[in-house]
């Protein structure tokens, strides 16, 4: 079963005295970001830096992905180059559009023998109409979502209602791809935790499965709403006696419902959310944001 993560946070690959701090924070995955948080003058630094910071890290501890430039810029080999080896749990694709896009990066990492997984970015309206196409782009995609501030303004809309399908169709492309459910984008304002808490549950609802933070007091409140509720964890547990019992063929519970591979699988990625630990609310200065 690919990983699951409650929360992702990037931190910009500029600031490598932040790196600490964000594997430190609680957050289930770091994403440490060479695209959008990186000036042009300060691409070759900053992929050195993730690099010196990736090959370093233990994975098993808190587990370190990086989101490349894209892969028709002059950025984009080289951080792969750069990136692949120990330490490298996965690549983050921004901005994606065609299969073949996938498909280079996947070439570039097999070639140095570092098969990683690959999560793709959607962040324009072709990108959504080509979402299935993109999720089955290379056997080495282990998800896709959504990248909302740019593909809002692709679409000209700053209102939630105008990403609903966008965000809909996302979840279904995943889930018929074979892929876990997607990553919730980020939420843009930092200081806004009740906003932020009211719309994970709504992502919840939609499908969606964890989220991704621009700064730490994010955090403990994207693994809270993506915890499972102890009365989750406990049907979920029940659910997977009862397959294992059953050797995972196919069966009706006592309250009606079948159970298939599928539905195994969630109540499984329950049972690995459960286990997360949970973290404290963090009162994080304005001046110590990751992005």
């Amino acid at each position: 079963m690919t990983a699951v993560h409650r929360s992702w946070l990037y931190v910009p690959g500029t600031r490598p005295d932040r790196f600490a701090a964000a594997a430190a924070s609680g957050a289930d995955a770091v994403v440490v970001d060479l695209e959008d948080a990186v000036p042009v003058a300060a691409k070759a630094t900053a992929r050195e830096a993730a690099a010196t910071h990736v090959h370093a890290a233990n994975p098993a501890v808190v587990p370190i992905y990086v989101r490349i430039n894209h892969p028709r810029t002059p950025w984009a080999r080289a951080d792969v180059t750069a990136l692949a080896g120990p330490g490298l749990a996965g690549v983050r694709i921004p901005k994606v559009e065609n299969p073949e896009e996938i498909q280079d990066v996947a070439g570039w990492l097999r070639g140095l023998g570092a098969a990683v997984p690959l999560y793709c970015l959607i962040e324009s309206a072709l990108g959504v109409e080509r979402a299935f196409d993109l999720a089955g782009a290379d056997p080495l995609v282990a998800g896709i979502a959504l990248g909302e501030a740019d593909l809002a303004a692709d679409l000209g809309t700053g209102d939630d209602d105008g990403l609903r399908y966008a965000r809909s169709r996302c979840v279904v492309a995943a889930r018929a791809a074979g892929l876990p459910p997607p990553v919730q984008a980020v939420f843009p304002n930092v200081h806004d935790l009740d906003g932020l808490r009211a719309s994970c549950v709504q992502g919840r609802r939609l499908g969606f499965l964890g989220r991704s933070a621009i700064h730490p007091r994010q955090v403990p409140v994207i693994n809270t709403a993506y915890t499972p509720t102890g009365s989750e964890v406990a049907d979920a547990r029940a659910l997977v006696e009862s397959a294992e019992r059953r050797e995972n063929e196919p069966f009706v519970l006592a309250d009606g419902r079948f159970v298939d591979a599928a539905v195994a699988e969630h109540a499984r990625r329950t049972l690995e959310l459960a286990r997360r630990p949970s973290v404290p609310a963090d009162d994080t200065s304005d001046e110590e944001l990751l992005s």
